[in-house]
């Protein structure tokens, strides 16, 4: 499938795992199972990693506008 804008390959990544930085520091790695045009991302089989502690979660609903880069 053809990627034309970032988004399309953002879509293409669903069901698989991505890495995502915040603008806070904090990164979250998960399975992507949805997202829409503002970036809004639900994953599951979360690691939440905050300075040296991390933390796993079954689901994450994260707010688009908090990402600031998405590793794919």
């Amino acid at each position: 499938m053809e990627e034309n804008r970032p988004i399309d390959a953002l879509n293409n990544s669903k069901g698989k795992r991505v890495l995502l930085r915040l603008k806070n520091g904090i990164e979250i790695s998960g399975t992507l199972k949805a997202q829409d045009l503002h970036l809004n991302m639900w994953l599951t089989d979360v690691e939440l990693k905050k300075e040296e502690e991390t933390t796993k979660y079954k689901d994450m609903l994260v707010r688009g506008d908090t990402v600031l880069y998405i590793i794919l």
